[in-house]
């Protein structure tokens, strides 16, 4: 019989989000599992395939890495972290060597996108999952200005943040603490780096999902009716 005790210390359970545990630092660890499927689903169901390549922004643990690797093709994952503790327990404790050495995923130390400029090809897929909901317009303009370019024709970024009517007006990375924006303040934020924000209705336990997406990005087909497996073309 398993050790509930030892399971619920070796999976952070009680903890507190920014405790010094693997799980718990970036988020609820009750809620690894859901927020991994949650957000795996979501990008799977907006056509995401085992061909494209992902980058994953504040990739942790490989929350959502560890589904994501050895569903894509070789090399087409790309995490970047600022925290290289996580990365290596994520590893070490979700995904392990074997895996990476099959599977080839890379990860860039950094808290911006200033590392892609060494990957090759175009980002088909970007997911920042919990990092606008933390952190001022100035790394959110960051972000959106050095993905965008970087972005296919058809590209987009999945993120999710906490809407209100009134803004942030703080500045940097503010984690643990939560920041909320309006959407149109997102919205024009997109607009500068030639993006287009289209809400997305897709559950989160806290958080709103948007998709930041170049002109080529299809989004007739869930504008006016539910975003589900069941309504994509072709699926």
């Amino acid at each position: 019989m398993p050790d509930a005790l030892n399971d619920a210390e070796s999976l952070g359970l009680g903890l507190q989000p920014g405790d010094p545990h693997y799980r718990a630092y970036i988020g609820p660890p009750e809620d690894y599992d859901l927020v991994a499927a949650m957000t795996f689903n979501l990008l799977t169901t907006l056509g995401l395939r085992q061909h494209h390549t992902v980058v994953d922004v504040g990739c942790g643990s490989l929350r959502v890495g560890r589904l994501l690797i050895p569903y894509l093709n070789a090399g087409r994952y790309i995490g970047i972290e600022p925290n290289a503790w996580l990365v290596e327990d994520g590893i070490r404790r979700e995904v392990g060597a074997d895996l990476v050495r099959i599977k080839q995923p890379r990860f860039l130390a950094g808290d911006g996108p200033e590392g892609l400029a060494e990957t090759d090809g175009p980002i088909d897929f970007a997911v920042a999952q919990s990092v606008f909901s933390h952190c001022g317009l100035d790394l959110i303009r960051r972000w959106l200005a050095g993905l965008a370019p970087r972005l296919a024709p058809t590209g987009a970024l999945a993120a999710t943040y906490l809407p209100a009517e009134q803004d942030f007006e703080g500045s940097g990375w503010v984690y643990p603490e939560c920041v909320n924006f309006h959407s149109r303040t997102l919205a024009r934020v997109a607009a500068e780096s030639g993006l287009t924000m289209t809400p997305l209705d897709w559950r989160h336990p806290r958080q709103t999902w948007a998709l930041f997406h170049r002109e080529g990005f299809d989004t007739a087909w869930f504008r006016d009716r539910p975003l589900t497996w069941n309504s994509r073309p072709g699926a």
